[in-house]
């Protein structure tokens, strides 16, 4: 069939876990876009959806860490985390091995991705399925890019493993989603937890819902490490995923909710 739906979300822990402690007016209307990014998902009658995460040192460490991995198992877990501190309840999510495979293995005439049959799910992927998947009915098949142990993939391979997954989309017959999740800015577990540079957001955002490919791949390492913290370096899964749709994006919620620890996304784009 093809690509059906790409968007865009923030994952960090605190999304859930502190939500009691945010603005009741910043913490319900980003849940609301949240719920339309939800509803729009379902909408597009995806028979798996890819869930592009950012490896927190969950299920991979510095003795082997890809630059990408995708799952193909039959099923995963999650949290990894203390399901208390998350606030999210422990699941079983449903894989799909045999379409992971195939799409593993079409990504892989362009992109080497490794390969997992077990995966434990955390916050990056867990907060995003708390929202999109909140019944626990959709097929799931878990992707990552390290953005946490230097050397981190360049950009510009990072739009390729976008455009890598599209071709594997494309050429499957099931409907496929993709889910790209991170912060924007934000420094995780720093001193400086809870700064959020709002106009380096607005900024990479706009750039996003343009798909200006050349604006997206500018930023260095440096620039971002000093600009947007550790956490921006999560910019990859969203880059990944605007290669991966061709379109433009639409940004239905963004703002700096500083006890959530990040600038809050949800956002849509243009499948082309």
């Amino acid at each position: 069939m093809s690509l059906v739906f790409a968007g865009i979300t923030s994952h960090a822990p605190g999304i859930t876990g502190r939500a009691d402690r945010a603005s009741e007016a910043q913490k319900n209307a980003f849940y609301a876009g949240l719920e339309r990014l939800r509803a729009a998902l379902e909408a597009s009658r995806p028979d798996a959806v890819i869930i592009l995460a950012a490896e927190h040192f969950a299920n991979f460490f510095m003795n082997n860490m890809p630059a990408y991995a995708m799952g193909m198992g039959e099923e995963y877990d999650g949290p990894i985390e203390d399901p208390e501190w998350l606030r999210i309840p422990h699941r079983v999510v449903k894989g799909a091995p045999d379409l992971g495979r195939r799409l593993i293995a079409n990504i892989l005439q362009t992109v080497d991705v490794a390969y997992a049959e077990e995966w434990r799910f955390d916050h990056g992927v867990m907060v995003p399925l708390h929202f999109l998947d909140p019944n626990n009915r959709m097929t799931i098949i878990p992707a990552n890019i390290n953005c946490q142990g230097p050397p981190l993939t360049p950009l510009h391979r990072a739009w390729a493993f976008g455009k890598a997954i599209r071709r594997a989309a494309d050429a499957a017959p099931e409907r496929i989603a993709l889910v790209g999740t991170g912060g924007i800015s934000h420094w995780p577990a720093t001193p400086d937890s809870g700064r959020i540079n709002e106009a380096w957001d607005r900024e990479f955002l706009d750039r996003w819902a343009r798909n200006d490919k050349d604006a997206m791949l500018s930023y260095t390492d440096e620039e971002t490490y000093r600009d947007a913290g550790q956490g921006g370096f999560e910019i990859r899964t969203f880059i990944t995923t605007a290669a991966a749709a061709g379109g433009k994006g639409d940004v239905w919620y963004y703002e700096p909710i500083p006890i959530f620890a990040v600038g809050c996304t949800a956002a849509v784009m243009e499948i082309v």
